[in-house]
């Protein structure tokens, strides 16, 4: 666990949440979570290897007034060891192998910490959003073009979780179960409920959540859909929707548990 004294030591730090398309970020305010200013986005680069991500952030975090030592959270779009990437999907393939914070201590000069965007986005919802001061097993799953997950146990992140990729009746789950899978068929509510039901209850029975929070776009339209499943654990929709991992991946880099 990090000492008090050194978890209460800043005020505000910087998160930054890379995409396959847009590098967004933003100082965040560790009391309430809440941006200190404007979020600002970059296009990521076409050619988007560690060393043009390094130059864009540098442009970036240069584009805020920051204390020296503001701490930098990073929302990355792949599974990381310890801040080091294990393989990569939506960017350049020479990120595998690479020390993420270290790239950014040495593109930006901050201290940085590294983590799965949906993990981050996990924190973030845990520590300010829809499940702030919620104990026990909390599960966040963004339904998206994927399924992102972030399992938080008492507060305490379980890093990597990668639930989307359950294979479920023969299938992976996010092929069926993810918002895409309802756009690409024409699913209606109902029938993607069903979907919805069968993931969830699959999840219920591997790790008994005491909370589901729903999140990615759709999670605006959580009227449609969450009240036609029927699970043990409660299912909430978030609350930060795109602001949960910039905001997670700062509260993260100050505080790290």
């Amino acid at each position: 666990m990090v000492p008090m004294a050194e978890q209460r030591e800043h005020q505000v730090a910087f998160g930054i949440d890379i995409g396959g398309s847009g590098i967004k970020g933003a100082p965040v305010d560790l009391t309430t979570g809440e941006f200190t200013a404007d979020r600002q986005r970059i296009r990521t680069p076409h050619h988007s290897t560690p060393e043009a991500v390094g130059e864009i952030l540098a442009e970036l975090i240069g584009g805020f007034d920051l204390p020296d030592d503001a701490p930098v959270g990073v929302a990355f779009p792949a599974p990381l060891d310890h801040g080091v990437v294990r393989f990569i999907a939506n960017l350049h393939k020479s990120w595998k192998g690479v020390d993420l914070p270290a790239l950014v201590r040495e593109a930006t000069g901050h201290e940085a910490v590294a983590v799965n965007d949906a993990d981050a986005a996990g924190v973030g919802e845990q520590r300010y959003g829809a499940a702030q001061g919620r104990d026990g097993v909390v599960l966040l799953a963004t339904l998206g073009t994927g399924i992102g997950s972030a399992l938080l146990v008492d507060g305490v992140l379980v890093p990597n979780t990668e639930l989307g990729h359950l294979e479920i009746d023969g299938h992976d789950a996010e092929s069926r179960a993810a918002e895409s899978a309802r756009d690409r068929e024409d699913l209606s509510w109902e029938k993607w409920a069903k979907r919805l039901q069968r993931y969830f209850e699959t999840v219920e029975m591997l790790l008994s959540p005491d909370l589901i929070v729903v999140g990615g776009g759709i999670s605006k339209q959580h009227e449609k859909f969450l009240p036609l499943l029927d699970l043990r654990a409660e299912i909430i929709p978030a609350t930060l929707r795109n602001r949960a991992g910039i905001v997670g991946a700062a509260s993260l880099a100050a505080r790290p548990h």
